[in-house]
């Protein structure tokens, strides 16, 4: 078994650097308190922050990069080797946990036990495997599981978690990306749906996200009892007022919109209309909602067009920042906030004894200039250097 010490480090210590050391036991992966460390590595002058966590990933998804070699997946082998090189990526920009919203053929959940048990290496990776859509709802057909009525929701809600799932992504709304007819404020599942999916995870514990962009669907899902809001493009006070009464924290996915509108040659007409009618009134909603406290977790939306893995979650961190969160409390956004949305925040999103040993070690103070996550960094992963 090995141990080892670092020391005199500036350490990201619930929002802000202290001083301190950590020792690692790079055979379990975990931070621990043992002392009796083989090794030594001194930090003098770094800073060190827990690996980032990635909330809202779909590494099922081409990139544009990827296009450029395969214009479609058209069997599993393909799907697994595109997803890995995603989960290297991620890795590479300091993210060492995701939690996929909604994967091809349930790549995520496959994914994540070869991970757990050190087969392939990548983030950790809290899987949904099928997101689950109304008929002809937002990503049927692709990453979603068509399902109409509370006793279809609930038996597809138990066949995830019995095929391993550990969250339950729900579509509460349309969206930008399906089709040309789908707008963001289409309802999409009732409040008793979305509150039969709630139930059903609840009871084993796992926590269900929604993509939710209209107004009334947000409300609809924060009703349902839901535990995390993804996108938010249309809030109203009344939305923000129901989230901080629930304390259900929202994942923005800045990237997604700022990633179409940078690529108007490059995306479909229709798509890219829709994307410039809600790009305005997203980034109103998230700066209103950051104002009034509602909590914030980082997601990126990666894999939707020209939205990449390999640079996209510390991009996303500096996004946040401009629409007004601290830049310790995007960090806390990435790292225990995340962990608690996700519901893993008893062993991951901290450096401490009993946490997983993923940490990343940087030149410069990110809360003096958040933009050095962007530079180049030394991540570990299980408590072992990866790059």
């Amino acid at each position: 078994m090995t141990k080892v010490k670092f020391i005199n480090g500036e350490i990201f210590i619930a929002g802000e650097f202290k001083e301190a050391d950590f020792t690692v036991d790079t055979e379990s992966g975990y931070f621990t308190i043992n002392d009796n460390y083989s090794q030594v590595v001194s930090l003098s002058g770094k800073f060190v922050i827990p690996g980032l966590i990635n909330a809202h990933t779909h590494i099922s998804d081409l990139t544009a990069n990827d296009k450029k070699q395969l214009t479609t997946i058209t069997n599993e082998a393909e799907l697994t080797i595109y997803a890995i090189k995603h989960l290297h990526e991620l890795l590479s920009d300091g993210v060492t946990t995701i939690r996929e919203v909604g994967a091809a053929n349930n790549i995520d959940i496959k994914l994540a036990k070869l991970i757990k048990q050190h087969v392939i290496e990548g983030p950790n990776i809290i899987a949904s495997g099928a997101a689950l859509t109304i008929t002809g709802g937002h990503g049927a057909g692709v990453i979603g599981k068509e399902v109409d009525g509370m006793d279809e929701v609930r038996k597809a809600t138990r066949q995830l978690i019995k095929q391993g799932a550990k969250n339950i992504k729900l579509m509460a709304t349309g969206g930008v990306t399906s089709n040309d007819q789908e707008v963001p404020g289409n309802v999409q599942f009732s409040v008793s749906e979305l509150a039969t999916a709630v139930e059903e995870a609840h009871n084993y514990g796992i926590p269900v996200a929604a993509h939710a962009q209209g107004n009334q669907g947000i409300k609809n899902a924060i009703k349902a009892g839901v535990d995390s809001i993804e996108h938010a493009i249309y809030l109203d006070d009344e939305a923000i007022d129901m989230l901080l009464e629930t304390d259900t924290p929202i994942v923005p996915t800045l990237s997604a919109p700022d990633a179409i509108h940078d690529h108007k040659e490059d995306i479909v007409k229709w798509m890219y209309d829709k994307n410039e009618d809600v790009l305005i009134a997203h980034r109103h909603s998230i700066a209103k909602a950051i104002k009034a406290g509602v909590r914030v977790v980082m997601g990126t939306d990666a894999g939707t067009p020209f939205n990449n893995f390999d640079d996209g979650s510390t991009k996303e961190l500096e996004k946040m920042t401009s629409l007004g969160l601290t830049s310790g409390d995007a960090l806390l956004a990435a790292t225990s906030s995340a962990a608690k949305a996700l519901r893993i925040d008893d062993h991951v999103g901290k450096i401490a004894p009993g946490f997983m040993a993923d940490f990343i070690v940087l030149d410069e103070n990110p809360l003096a200039n958040i933009k050095v996550l962007q530079y180049p960094k030394t991540v570990y992963k299980f408590g072992k250097l990866i790059n």
